[in-house]
Parts: structure tokens; C-alpha cells; sequence
């Protein structure tokens, strides 16, 4: 019979499945952060509050039952389930992809910071029916929609991840002769 903590030190001595467990740390790490900051928003201030904090930014509190940019914010309630769904799909599709790039750095770093922010929104459509937005940028009344931790680390995710692919190595496709 297997020994499972013989099987558990054998695969933690394999220094890409250390790396993957070191990014899947990450990930959890932006999920820590994000929850923290919305339970610091939500424990000290109310739906609506609006503080100032600079000139240009500000700490609101709002709900975002859509996704980026409010997209279908304005529906009855169905994309709640379709938008955790989705996420849940991509961050396994993307956890799929991390272990595929464990040597490497920038993609699995992108990879690690969507799956957390993704992760985090997906907590607050569970347990709170919408995103929770706080974080407001602005020029006089022109502004940024509300945004939070996890968003910021998906956009910086997806960023990394095109900066990767504009510095991948090009490849000319070979076409086979068969003659």
C-alpha cells in the first residue's frame, strides 16, 4: 500500500512542483489582500459613502452585479451565476496553462494574478450577490469606474501576459515537403 506522506515529500522535492505551489501561493496571496480590503470598506463605511482622499481619488463604496465596466450590470440577476461560472472556468483553464509554464516567470506570475483576482471576485458574487468595489479615480468629474484589489490584479495579470506574448520569440511556421 502507497505511503501518502512518502508520495507528499517526493513531490515537494521536485523544484517545479514547488514553483507551482509558490505561485498557487500568490494567487492566494491577492485573494487574502483583496478580501481584506473589502472587509475593511465594508466594516467602516456604508453603500454610497464617498471619502476623499486626493484630489483625484477617492474611497466609495458600490456593487458591481456585472463585470468590467458594469457590463450587464443591469439585468435581473443571471450573469451573477454566468460570471462566476466563467471565471471559475478560466482560472481552471489557467491553472492548466501555469503548470504548462513553470519555467518561465512572467506568464506564471500573470497567471497567478488572474487566478486571484478572479478568485476574489468570485468570493464577493457568492457572498455578496455583486463585486465590491471601493477604489474611485477621477479628473473633476470625469472618472474611472470603481475598481478594487482583485481588479487590479487582474489587469496587471493580463498585461504581463500580452508583454510575454509581444516578446515570445517569433516563429516562421515550417511547411512540409513530401516529396
Amino acid at each position: 500500500m502507497p505511503n501518502p506522506a512518502a508520495s507528499q515529500a517526493s513531490r515537494s522535492g521536485n523544484p517545479l512542483t514547488r514553483r507551482f505551489y509558490g505561485w498557487l501561493e500568490l494567487a492566494a496571496l491577492v485573494i487574502g489582500l483583496d478580501q481584506l480590503s473589502k472587509w475593511l470598506v465594508l466594516s467602516n463605511m456604508n453603500f454610497g459613502d464617498n471619502i476623499p482622499v486626493t484630489g483625484f481619488f477617492q474611497l466609495v463604496l458600490v456593487y458591481n452585479p456585472g463585470a468590467a465596466f458594469s457590463f450587464l450590470a443591469d439585468h435581473s440577476g443571471w450573469q451573477r451565476w454566468f460570471f462566476i461560472a466563467l471565471a471559475l472556468g478560466v482560472c481552471g483553464w489557467l491553472l492548466t496553462l501555469l503548470r504548462q509554464h513553470q519555467r518561465e516567470t512572467i506568464l506564471p506570475l500573470a497567471f497567478s494574478l488572474i487566478i486571484g483576482g478572479a478568485i476574489g471576485n468570485v468570493v464577493d458574487r457568492v457572498v455578496h450577490g455583486a463585486v465590491v468595489d471601493f477604489l474611485y479615480f477621477h479628473i473633476g468629474r470625469y472618472g474611472w469606474p470603481a475598481f478594487n484589489v482583485a481588479d487590479s490584479a487582474i489587469t496587471v495579470g493580463v498585461a504581463l501576459m500580452l508583454w510575454a506574448q509581444f516578446r515570445a520569440p517569433r516563429t516562421t511556421p515550417t511547411s512540409e515537403n513530401p516529396s
